[in-house]
């Protein structure tokens, strides 16, 4: 009878140290879900300034800007200007 005390006895010891460990292993796991979702929230705000940025420097007023002042690019004169149709051109061959 005493040594299925004991035998009992270190079972229930055993099981609550397995019930200990895999509560701390939970949190762990839960500690670095929720840094991944703080991770993943930033990168999405950073991703959403990122594209804001890029359409507000690829406007076109902004572009034609920067082409007169630093490049000194001007419209060409409307009679050197040359349309052509890309209907017309399909049935030339190259």
């Amino acid at each position: 009878m005493i040594k299925l005390n004991i035998f009992l006895f270190l079972t229930l010891i055993a099981c609550g140290l397995g019930i200990v460990t895999a509560r701390h292993e939970a949190r762990k796991i839960f500690m670095a879900q929720e840094k991944e979702q703080k991770l993943t929230e930033q990168l999405n705000t950073e991703w959403d300034q990122l594209q804001l940025e890029q359409s507000t420097l690829a406007m076109h007023a902004r572009v034609e800007k920067i082409a007169r002042k630093q490049l000194d690019m001007i419209n060409p004169p409307a009679e050197s200007i040359l349309v052509l149709d890309a209907s017309t051109m399909t049935g030339q061959s190259r």
